[in-house]
């Protein structure tokens, strides 16, 4: 009669309070959506991000519904009610030299919550409608950049040789240059041109979000090829890859059926964390006013308004400062909790 031992390799990690018997017999992504769910901390920093999201995506039924404003015109002699009187948006005289104008600050009430920019515009609402276009941005050019840097590295890790040699270098020629010297160069050219970025039937004009979106992608893609590069080189010589070649299977076969689903892992680990850094990069490249451009908002572009305010109406740049810090926060403690849930030494072994 065989006898089983369930005894972990000497390389196996096993997660806290975690048995080899309890993960024996699941597939890989059983193991990692069970470790993931054990993560308290990791889920709460879900949580907290789409929960960001959703007040984000709200923001249309918070200027519309909630505050009664439009975000996006500038309300420089409009009036608001606070504790049942009108007062002015703009407020003569308010700041320490008792001359100019000064926004209104938070009433704590629907219309203006946190107050106003100076141009009069709801500080609250474009912090929402900024973390649309903040988190769009990010998301969208971090899955681009992951999509494209999975393509290129999977190519060069399988070929290998010039082509290997090509793409390398190529990326080596993308990661000389200082991240953000680079996405300012691209989004000068392409930001202030008056026809934005014509390429084929591809026509995106320059206020259009596809334009910051593909620069920041751009400049990542080294930053996700090199891990994905040498995790495929590690995964072609493993001994399935040897059996498919030696039962004829094409290269096509070889790279999308035996070595991307033993290295997806690597690309699912990187993406929050390249979500975090993109929505970062967004943030600095709108605050220095080469990313979204007025009226439309991102949490960057708020903070910019918000520079001029920091003594007297501190608030408007505190705001979206601590939705970028949280977004960013919860983004990172998700990344090594995935990362933790999907640890590819984890194996378990059978044995007579």
């Amino acid at each position: 009669m065989a006898e089983f031992a369930f005894e972990p390799e000497p390389e196996v990690h096993l997660a806290p309070g975690e048995s080899v018997r309890e993960i024996s017999g699941r597939s890989p992504w059983r193991i990692a959506a069970r470790r993931l769910a054990r993560n308290k901390l990791a889920l709460a920093s879900l949580v907290l991000f789409s929960l960001i999201v959703v007040v984000s995506l709200l923001a249309p039924v918070y200027a519309h519904d909630v505050a009664h404003t439009d975000a996006f015109n500038s309300n420089l002699s409009g009036t608001t009610t606070v504790n049942g009187k009108k007062v002015p948006v703009l407020q003569q005289g308010g700041n320490t030299l008792g001359i100019g104008e000064t926004p209104i600050g938070p009433t704590w009430h629907s219309n203006y919550f946190v107050g106003a920019d100076n141009q009069g515009r709801d500080v609250m609402a474009r912090v929402l409608y900024g973390g649309r276009a903040s988190l769009q941005i990010g998301v969208a050019s971090a899955v681009i950049c992951c999509l494209a840097a999975l393509l290129l590295g999977l190519v060069a890790g399988f070929f290998r040789r010039w082509v290997d040699s090509l793409l390398s270098r190529l990326m080596d020629l993308i990661w000389a240059f200082p991240v953000y010297l680079l996405a300012i160069s691209l989004a000068t050219v392409l930001l202030t041109s008056k026809n934005g970025l014509q390429w084929w039937f591809i026509h995106l004009s320059a206020s259009s979000l596809w334009l910051p979106t593909l620069i920041i992608a751009v400049v990542y893609v080294p930053y996700v090829y090199r891990p994905v590069r040498g995790q495929v080189l590690s995964v072609r010589e493993k001994e399935y890859v040897e059996a498919a070649v030696g039962q004829g299977a094409s290269n096509l076969r070889l790279m999308f059926a035996e070595i991307l689903p033993n290295m997806i892992s690597t690309v699912i680990v990187l993406l929050p964390l390249m979500i975090a850094t993109t929505v970062l990069t967004e943030s600095a490249l709108s605050y220095l006013g080469i990313g979204v451009k007025d009226p439309k908002s991102s949490w960057g572009t708020v903070i910019n308004d918000g520079q001029n305010l920091l003594y007297s109406r501190p608030l408007v740049a505190i705001v979206p400062g601590i939705f970028i810090v949280l977004t960013i926060l919860s983004l990172n403690v998700l990344g090594d909790g995935v990362r933790d849930a999907l640890d590819p030494r984890a194996k378990i072994r059978v044995r007579d």
